[in-house]
């Protein structure tokens, strides 16, 4: 997907891997888009070299047509090195130039340890950290090609293990109903042809019966989970406790 100029969006999701924001947060990203908010996606790396993919150039092609199918404005890949992705000041530069370019109110990134998958994500969860943070420093403009700082108001984390119910550590968690997307993020799942061929698809049932299992908790049809750093404030007790008998 060819980046759009001077684009500000309110919204970005970064990933290790093309097909890890999907996994993780597709839902929220396609329902978020239809309510008019403008959604992009980072990958650090195209994820390459795997198993079953000819290259790049196939994966690239994956993660347009999932994106299409999210409807995110934007998307772009780092093109950082795959299996050897780690925290360093040329990665944290390169992920704060986009923020500091789109101008996103959220970031949401990984949030803890992957245990028996990619490294990876871990590192990913470092770079964005400090990409947030590096986004707002001033007096260092000649590290970010001139471009404006940018102070970004909130960050949310989300996990993408699917094979347990342990939440990682955070000061609270934020169910999103993705009820009305779920089938969307699915399909934008399975655009990954060459990630999940016929003897994984048991992963879309896994992603599917983990996002009914979290909606549940929170009254849903189907939700995702995200992490938050700081305690949620509400203005109307009522409103979030009872909202059927709030006060307008």
């Amino acid at each position: 997907m060819a980046e759009a100029v001077d684009t500000e969006l309110d919204l970005i999701a970064v990933g290790a891997h093309p097909d890890d924001v999907e996994i993780a947060c597709g839902g929220t990203l396609a329902r978020l888009v239809r309510k008019g908010y403008s959604v992009g996606i980072v990958d650090l790396t195209d994820g390459e070299p795997t198993p079953l993919s000819a290259g790049p150039d196939i994966r690239l092609a994956e993660a347009e047509r999932a994106a299409k199918i999210l409807g995110v404005q934007v998307r772009i890949n780092l093109n950082l090195p795959n299996r050897r992705l780690f925290d360093c000041f040329e990665a944290r530069v390169a992920l704060a130039k986009v923020f500091r370019k789109y101008k996103p109110k959220v970031v949401l990134g990984f949030g803890g340890k992957t245990v028996l998958a990619s490294p990876d994500h871990y590192q990913a969860m470092l770079i964005t950290d400090a990409a947030v943070f590096y986004s707002r420093l001033t007096k260092w403009d000649e590290h970010f090609d001139n471009l404006p700082v940018h102070t970004i108001t909130n960050q949310l984390s989300f996990p993408i293990a699917i094979h347990g119910l342990d939440l990682p550590e955070a000061s609270g968690y934020i169910v999103a109903d993705i009820g009305s997307t779920l089938d969307v993020k699915i399909e934008a799942v399975r655009a990954y042809a060459t990630q999940f061929p016929a003897n994984k698809a048991g992963i879309f049932g896994a992603v599917e019966t983990m996002n009914r299992y979290h909606g549940l908790t929170a009254g849903f049809e189907a939700g995702e989970l995200f992490m938050t750093y700081r305690s949620v404030g509400i203005d109307d007790l009522m409103r979030w406790a009872s909202p059927a008998h709030a006060r307008s």
